[in-house]
């Protein structure tokens, strides 16, 4: 039964002028789209005193980025999903300024009161003492080491972390306890932290997986577009690698007649670049994803709209969305069976590895609960 802090989804309306909204440069949408938690809606009302025009004109700006800074209770996030490789994961931010339309961890802004949709990619929390929290964490004598990824829900080294350093303070209490980790990022910005992150990668204790989504840069500016480019991707695949980190590349979200005619040269390219491993994920549309999402295709590739759609249908039991553990990352039917088909054999003419980095846990080492704290024995 719903409660007053979830009413049922059939409360929310999608007001049309919003959702008509044009797309502005630089932002994934300018849709503020109502979430499925909000116990109110909105329609547009002309008051006879230009109030709708100077909406319009306010649309038309491009909304500027705020950073929240936030002191979280706990930074360590468990995972119960059968469907991913790591048991533990660090999101040091909430909300994620490079914008990709397709996100999976929109949604998740609706447990902020804020829009899965412009909200997302503009208002940004930042855990600036995730590094205190997970040194705490660690030092719980309940605590045991297991597989554990930064960035796993929203990018870790997003541009806020340029300034705010917090993901590198992550990454210097898992050096210190010599704790490992893998990373996935779409951002050029983890080159930053090779001093860090390869002398870790030679003891297998870190692993770095890059999200490549697709290899033109007109389509990634409208989809990603604040992510590094794709040949700033590349260049920095190949950073990686020379340093001597195991380096993934993620062919994600594949998404039916837009960046899946790539596959095979996005495995190419990263491959050249020192990929030595990939691994893809079909697209996904949960909750508000799914209009944000549609609205897109209408924007940007009105002609292929209803095709894309259809595709995802039928990997999805007919259904735009299906969140069931085993096939929500890849699908099912023929045609999900195909790209599964076509990864698997590209991979295997490439040498690309299936297999995720296994990284040691055996090196562990129980820190102090507060840094500088000197040990007894």
């Amino acid at each position: 039964m719903p409660t007053a802090h979830t009413p049922p989804a059939a409360t929310l309306v999608f007001v049309p002028r919003q959702a008509a909204a044009a797309a502005q440069k630089g932002r994934g949408t300018a849709w503020a789209l109502e979430h499925r938690f909000s116990s109110e809606t909105r329609a547009d009302f002309d008051d006879g005193w230009g109030t709708l025009e100077q909406a319009a004109r306010a649309e038309q700006l491009a909304p500027a980025t705020q950073v929240i800074e936030e002191n979280v209770r706990g930074i360590l996030s468990g995972n119960d999903s059968p469907d991913i490789g790591f048991d533990l994961s660090i999101n040091p931010y909430r909300g994620c300024e490079h914008g990709c339309i397709y996100c999976y961890a929109r949604p998740s802004h609706s447990y902020l009161n804020l829009s899965p949709g412009l909200d997302f990619e503009t208002r940004i929390i930042a855990k600036v003492n995730a590094a205190e929290r997970l040194r705490e964490a660690l030092a719980a004598r309940s605590y045991t080491p297991g597989q554990l990824n930064i960035g796993s829900v929203t990018d870790a080294y997003q541009p806020a972390e340029r300034r705010l350093r917090i993901t590198r303070s992550v990454i210097e209490v898992l050096a210190e306890t010599r704790h490992p980790f893998s990373i996935i990022t779409k951002s050029s910005l983890v080159e930053r932290d090779v001093d860090l992150i390869a002398p870790m990668a030679a003891q297998g204790l870190a692993a770095v997986y890059v999200s490549l989504t697709t290899l033109e840069p007109a389509l990634a500016r409208k989809l990603e577009p604040r992510a590094a480019s794709p040949q700033r991707r590349l260049r920095t695949i190949e950073t990686l690698a020379r340093a001597g980190i195991p380096v993934g590349v993620s062919v994600s979200p594949v998404i039916p007649f837009l960046n899946e005619p790539e596959i095979e040269r996005i495995l190419e390219a990263a491959r050249a670049a020192g990929a030595s491993s990939a691994f893809s994920i079909v697209l996904r549309l949960p909750w508000e994803v799914n209009p944000l999402f549609q609205q897109w295709l209408e924007q940007h590739v009105p002609e292929r709209a209803a095709r894309i759609m259809a595709r995802v249908r039928e990997m999805r039991g007919g259904k735009d969305n299906d969140s069931r553990f085993g096939t929500r990352m890849t699908g099912q039917g023929l045609w999900a069976e195909l790209l599964r088909q076509r990864v698997h054999k590209a991979c295997q003419r490439l040498g690309l590895s299936r297999r995720r980095v296994e990284l040691d846990v055996t090196c562990f080492r129980r820190p102090s609960a507060w840094a500088g704290q000197g040990q007894l024995f």
